[in-house]
């Protein structure tokens, strides 16, 4: 009888580490596309999205967009952990109460997330976020990067997954409305900013695991991510002065994230440090552009397209002008 209760006893330990070393940590990003709340911000150029604005951007309209942003967070991620995604980078939230009615909707509330934030100085007072599950995530430290005024500055949070210390960046760098040459020198700004704290915590450990996300309106194969961040798509070549960028292989392929003038562009991208590709702990097990047949466009010209929110200026009853992207870690 005792030794068969040994025996059960490390069954169980057994079924337990091996559960532990299978374990799956899916990491998010998701342009939100403008999830304002409905009121006037009287210190911000909000007034389009408020019930008397171009938007006719109702408390109906707001709760149906809540709604719709939790279920794609919800679902993001669990293809390959039922859990979800363990931490969240966020872009187009307007400010913490747009964060805690997210985070309080029916299909997230169950996860417990809490979220990290900061106003930012855009002149739109749209910001960067992390929400993050505590049962994974433990967070240290956390700050803004300062930039310039009005840069939407980068979040820098730093913590613990799965017994490893990250160092987690979300950007949302500027965009091309005026022209993508003309603005190309903002971005490679915001790449310079997030490379100086990057070589500043690898100066101190140059196995640190760190990660940047984000809209960076640049796509992979741009100056700001292959020369400014030194970011490259062969995982192999990763070192002390290149990051390994798994969207790169997938833009080069003619995949995307976004839709402008009926091309494709995979502004979306999470890039990581050579620790995820060349040491032990949490290791990156792959990446994806999460674009789901309900993140899409069923019909019409734009088949197939992100299904966004708002079709011009009327509700379309969608998610996002962007799709996800998810990067996978794993012990």
């Amino acid at each position: 009888m005792l030794l068969q209760r040994i025996f059960f006893t490390f069954l169980l330990f057994l079924f337990a580490f091996t559960a532990n070393a299978q374990q799956v940590y899916p990491v998010v990003f998701y342009n939100l596309e403008n999830l304002f709340d409905t009121v006037n911000d009287p210190l911000t150029d909000d007034d389009e999205f408020t019930p008397t604005g171009n938007y006719r951007y109702t408390d109906k309209i707001y709760k149906q967009k809540l709604r719709n942003m939790a279920y794609a967070l919800q679902r993001a991620g669990t293809d390959k952990s039922p859990k979800g995604a363990s931490i969240i980078g966020l872009a187009e939230v307007e400010n913490n109460t747009v964060l805690n009615a997210l985070i309080a909707q029916p299909e997230l509330k169950a996860r417990g997330y809490k979220y990290v934030w900061y106003n930012s100085t855009d002149p739109r007072g749209i910001d960067v976020a992390i929400l993050y599950n505590p049962a994974h995530f433990k967070v240290i430290a956390s700050r803004q990067l300062n930039v310039r005024k009005g840069a939407r500055e980068p979040l820098y949070v730093k913590g613990v997954l799965a017994g490893d210390t990250l160092h987690i960046l979300v950007n949302h760098w500027p965009s091309r409305k005026d022209g993508a040459d003309e603005t190309e020198h903002k971005r490679k700004e915001m790449a310079a900013a997030n490379r100086k704290l990057i070589d500043e915590i690898r100066r101190i450990n140059s196995n640190a695991k760190i990660v940047l996300m984000g809209d960076l309106n640049d796509n992979p194969d741009n100056e700001s991510l292959t020369q400014v961040l030194g970011a490259t798509a062969n995982q192999d070549n990763v070192g002390n002065n290149t990051l390994f960028n798994p969207f790169a292989a997938m833009y080069a392929s003619g995949k995307g994230t976004a839709v402008f003038q009926r091309r494709w562009d995979l502004f979306d991208q999470i890039v990581l440090t050579a620790g995820f590709v060349k040491n032990k702990g949490l290791q990156y097990a792959g990446a994806e552009i999460y674009d789901r047949p309900f993140l899409r466009q069923e019909t019409g010209k734009f088949r197939n397209y992100p299904f966004r929110s708002f079709r011009g200026t009327y509700w379309n009853n969608g998610y996002s002008d962007h799709f996800p992207v998810i990067v996978y870690l794993k012990k």
